[in-house]
């Protein structure tokens, strides 16, 4: 054996992280990190956040894991707080965003199935979305770099560009279950699916009796200042996923649904070993604490216009870097001139953490609990990773 032990599927950072508090990570030196990488929107309330780090103690010191053999408190309470909290009925607790998805996919499939339609098994999905890495949800996000080399793509998939509602209308036919969409992109480069589009989508599905799924996976539990980010267009789906901030850095995710769209999800048809365990749900529980706390979201939409407002005022000072700034609430994206993996690597060397996406875009994803001091650091960091860019020539063609 040679090298890592590891596969080497990620082009890691030479970096390695010995703590975290609130927005900074810590190197074993002591080097200090800005991080708006949030592990790719996953640290939704920061890193070691007490309640979290009190309720996750607290609940390894009593109960680790039982399976769904058995009831679970803990996994009762926070699916009737996200039932309350949404359009939902009903709740699956999985480990991750792509296991919510497979859910929701299986989860359409089989409403048709109990209700007499078993041919009606294909999903619309759109362009430049990521829905996961498993052999489904690869197939949903349609990106031929993560189909590569992994045997016939699933069937039962059909794509359209991003926004193409009137495409996506041709393609329903008597095969089709459902309309699968991210309200906001966040690998495909900070993208919003418009309110109209969504409005569309609804009636479209209302229409030809298809079912609605929204992947709210990064987009959703109050990174766009409300807790999830269809709330802002008035649209409700059928069926959810969501994952990343619900775990505020624990692994877990959901599916939900209404009581009509999971009627066919009966005993035995769908399972999880670890999913709902008593950690996840200390943890998803103690999220909500703090997320759904008086007053809360409306300082995450507070923080989310100071924060692209300078961002704004950035990429007019380097227009030659940026060409401008994405995205909602505390989902943004600076739209690069230059390779976003330049940018990246420069807001690095300035110790600040971001995420590159799709469409040459760089992803900034701080914590809800930001305070606007970390904010306004951010940004000076930013300009002078965009005033290092100015100053260099440009790359020579290969």
């Amino acid at each position: 054996m040679s090298g890592s032990a590891l596969y080497e599927t990620f082009a890691r950072a030479p970096l390695a992280f010995e703590r975290g508090e609130g927005v900074w990570l810590v190197t074993e030196s002591g080097e200090r990190y800005l991080d708006f990488a949030g592990g790719i929107a996953v640290n939704s309330l920061g890193h070691s956040h007490p309640h979290l780090v009190a309720a996750l103690a607290e609940q390894a010191a009593r109960l680790w894991h039982v399976s769904n053999l058995y009831e679970i408190p803990g996994q009762r309470r926070l699916g009737e707080r996200l039932v309350e909290a949404s359009f939902a009925d009903k709740v699956f607790f999985t480990n991750s965003g792509a296991e919510a998805l497979e859910c929701a996919i299986k989860t359409a499939r089989r409403y048709h199935f109990v209700n007499g339609h078993p041919e009606r098994f294909r999903t619309i999905t759109f362009e430049g979305a990521f829905h996961g890495r498993t052999l489904a949800t690869i197939a949903a996000g349609g990106q031929a770099k993560y189909l590569e080399g992994f045997g016939p793509k699933v069937e039962g998939f059909d794509q359209v560009a991003f926004d193409d509602i009137d495409a996506a209308e041709k393609l329903i036919g008597p095969e089709t279950a459902a309309i699968l969409i991210e309200p906001v992109q966040g690998e495909g480069g900070v993208r919003p699916v418009p309110g109209a589009s969504l409005r569309r989508l609804r009636d479209l599905c209302d229409k030809h009796g298809l079912l609605l799924i929204f992947d709210e996976v990064q987009c959703g539990v109050g990174r766009t200042g409300k807790l999830f980010a269809y709330e802002w267009s008035g649209v409700a789906p059928d069926i959810m996923a969501i994952a990343k901030g619900i775990g505020g850095g624990f692994p877990m995710g959901a599916c939900l649904a209404t009581d009509a769209a999971a009627s066919g999800m009966t005993a035995g048809v769908h399972g999880t070993t670890f999913g709902g365990n008593p950690l996840a749900m200390a943890v998803g529980n103690a999220v909500l604490d703090v997320v759904l706390a008086p007053g809360f979201l409306d300082e995450v939409s507070r923080k989310a216009l100071l924060m692209k407002q300078g961002l704004a005022a950035v990429a007019d000072e380097f227009p030659d870097v940026f060409e401008g700034i994405r995205g909602t609430g505390l989902l943004l994206g600076l739209k690069c001139r230059v390779p976003n993996t330049r940018v990246n690597m420069a807001l690095r060397d300035e110790k600040l953490l971001a995420v590159p996406a799709g469409d040459n875009v760089v992803r900034l994803l701080p914590p809800l609990t930001i305070s606007d001091e970390e904010i306004r650091d951010g940004l000076s960091r930013i300009r002078a990773a965009a005033g290092h860019l100015a100053e260099l020539p440009a790359p020579a063609a290969s």
